[in-house]
């Protein structure tokens, strides 16, 4: 393991609470969070016990909590039986929730769809009774690769009435990505659609699907259910394709869901960026989804008004748990949104809020700092133009988010009236495990605060030692948690090895640097890959991205390290700025100022020895900056590696430009 982050955190501004938001709270004050998290700390099994047994349905209720006979390869009610679908559906039709809308849909031309539990729940039904009927069962797998849409949501919650273990593959992947994830679980089924449509253009789906499956490997696959998205060409191959619409019409509007042993794979989900063989990560069906519907309550403090809007995609986790399932599980109406932020305007995001009175706003950094940047630049696009008043809880999801970004969205956005909730989580986790609750913790720009109840979370040095408040180490979780990754699908090597190292005494080891401040809150540094290490003083690239977006000019930056042979390693700064691309000298001016800023910021070690300026960064579809191209180009090498994800590849070429 690399070694962490140990330099000083100076962030010292605190916001909140929110009384307006505290008054009414499900969980309501520090005095109410901090009863609920001694409870779990004293009796996790009795905790989850009871929380089990009050937010499921159940089939056969269960008798054993947590099975750790054969750690890490945790049970968690692992007796008792459910359908997952039920729980999100079913559960709601003899309440007035089943005429509720459950999802309001925008399309990227700007057409809304509404439909309601009752709607949805029989749609899925179709969808399952058609899939049934071609002979598939419990236990199979299934590829989704849908753009976002309800047919996405309705093909998720069919596989889960069924007991079919779904992976759902990002609509932006590659042919090559799919044929990797269909072999690497067997899959039986592929449901697709023609074309997705984003940002005004229409992009091939069916094609990636039938180039993957003409590679070898792919024999399992027996059919490939295809959405009518566009009505664009596609080709055919009869005995297999068949259309969705097809399939559905005349099947029954009620399916009875199969319930499946808590443990039963609901879903394996492939991690971003792994090299090699795909790292599929397993997640069960009972402790999954329990943990997905408390952080709805918790997390975003769900009240049964509230028009909850989460940005992802359902090809990333947090489209899984806080779009195709959280939400459903707790009769949330919720918005989908099947294009960019930028399309046909950067304002496109404060549009929709004002136009569908979205009240929880949850969306990544990366996202806020391109549209801090428009904003900036145009007037038009500013959130100050627009009616967002609705709001009442935004969040931050993906990575950290800096300092002065979380200012700007609390400002901006949020009118200094809405708390800003910045989740720590990860694919693995399943769910939120450090984050606010926005009725109850004071809030510090950049710090994603405490951990959830019943989430032991610590920070550890190489030995697994706790270390003191100020100081550096690994983000670790000491105990499990009911959402926890079960295994790595088919690998339960690699599963142990990645994330039970056994020099850290049994505990999860998040892969993140973390610090904990003198208060308790934990401040993540970035991925430990990413630490940098300069003349024997460890950097961590958020520390030092953090100073670069403090700076008035600044939009967003990237920072990566590459070799150098007096440092150690160097820092190179890939920065957007607000105005347009600077030329010759005034870029190398530009550069100074930024040095000597960071410089001032963190001291003269952190300052970038290459500053870069671009456009943008290198993002995929979800907003993820891709640093791993990033030191790629820092490095002055070729990039091999397949780009297909990236929402903007020829930001690379321009990137590779120095100044």
């Amino acid at each position: 393991m690399s070694s962490a982050i140990d330099s000083v955190l100076t962030e010292t501004r605190v916001f909140g609470p929110f009384e307006r938001v505290a008054n009414n709270a499900n969980i309501s004050g520090m005095d109410a969070y901090q009863a609920l998290y001694d409870e779990a700390a004293r009796d996790p099994n009795g905790f989850w016990e009871r929380m089990a047994r009050e937010h499921l349905v159940w089939d056969k209720p269960f008798t054993t909590v947590l099975d750790d006979s054969d750690a890490p390869f945790y049970k968690w009610f692992a007796d008792g039986e459910l359908n997952v679908s039920a729980n999100c559906l079913d559960r709601h039709l003899n309440t007035p929730v089943a005429n509720k809308t459950a999802i309001i849909f925008e399309a990227d031309d700007g057409e809304v769809t509404r439909i309601t539990y009752k709607e949805l729940h029989a749609r899925v039904c179709q969808l399952a009774n058609g899939i049934k009927s071609l002979g598939y069962q419990a236990g199979e797998r299934a590829i989704i690769y849908l753009p976002m849409s309800i047919e996405a949501v309705v093909a998720m919650q069919a596989c889960a009435r069924l007991g079919i273990t779904h992976s759902v593959v990002f609509g932006g992947f590659s042919s090559k990505s799919l044929h990797e994830r269909c072999v690497d679980i067997g899959a039986s089924l592929v449901i697709t659609a023609d074309e997705q449509k984003r940002g005004g253009r229409a992009i091939p789906l069916k094609k990636a699907v039938d180039e993957a499956l003409a590679q070898a490997g792919t024999e399992s696959v027996k059919n490939v259910i295809v959405y009518r998205r566009s009505g664009g060409d596609v080709e055919w191959k009869d005995g297999r394709d068949l259309w969705m619409h097809d399939l559905v019409e005349g099947q029954a509007t009620s399916c009875d869901p199969v319930p499946v042993n808590a443990e039963h794979p609901l879903y394996i989900l492939y991690t971003s960026g792994s090299t090699g063989k795909p790292k599929g990560v397993q997640h069960s069906s009972a402790g999954y989804l329990l943990s997905a519907l408390l952080t709805m309550k918790w997390t975003f403090d769900l009240k049964d008004d509230d028009i909850f809007w989460c940005t992802a995609d359902v090809g990333w986790v947090t489209g899984h748990t806080y779009i195709a399932y959280g939400p459903l599980a707790a009769g949330a109406t919720q918005i989908m949104f099947e294009g960019v932020p930028t399309y046909p305007t950067p304002a496109r995001f404060w549009e929709m809020i004002q136009r569908h009175q979205c009240t929880i706003f949850y969306t990544a950094p990366t996202a806020i700092r391109s549209l801090i940047k428009a904003a900036e630049s145009n007037d038009e696009h500013h959130p100050k133009k627009f009616d967002l008043t609705s709001l009442r809880i935004i969040g931050s999801v993906g990575e950290p988010i800096n300092p002065e970004a979380w200012v700007w969205y609390h400002t901006h956005v949020g009118r200094e009236r809405c708390p800003v909730i910045d989740t720590w989580w990860q694919t693995e986790t399943g769910v939120h495990m450090i984050t606010p609750l926005p009725g109850a913790t004071p809030l510090k720009p950049g710090s994603c605060t405490l951990p959830l109840p019943g989430v032991d979370a610590a920070v550890v040095d190489e030995s697994g030692q706790e270390v003191p408040a100020g100081k550096g180490g690994f983000l670790v979780i000491k105990r499990p948690w009911p959402a926890m990754i079960r295994t790595i699908w088919g690998d339960p090597e690699r599963f142990k090895k990645s994330y039970f190292p056994p020099e850290l005494k049994g505990y999860y080891l998040a892969g993140d640097g973390a610090q904990r401040d003198a208060e308790g809150y934990f401040w993540i540094m970035g991925r430990i890959d990413d630490v940098l290490n300069v003349s024997g003083h460890r950097l961590g690239t958020m520390e030092v991205e953090s100073a670069l977006v403090s700076h008035p000019l600044v939009a967003e930056a990237a920072v990566v390290g590459r070799p150098d042979a007096t440092t150690g390693e160097a820092v190179v700064a890939f920065v957007v700025l607000k105005r347009p691309l600077p030329q010759g000298e005034e870029g190398q001016t530009i550069a100074r100022e930024l040095r000597d800023w960071v410089g001032r910021e963190i001291g003269p070690i952190a300052k970038p020895r290459e500053i870069r300026y671009g456009e943008n960064l290198p993002k995929t579809r979800s907003g993820k900056i891709m640093r791993r191209l990033l030191r790629v180009v820092a490095q002055g090498e070729n990039i091999t590696q397949d780009v297909s994800t990236l929402e903007n590849p020829a930001i690379l070429e321009q990137l590779s430009q120095a100044y």
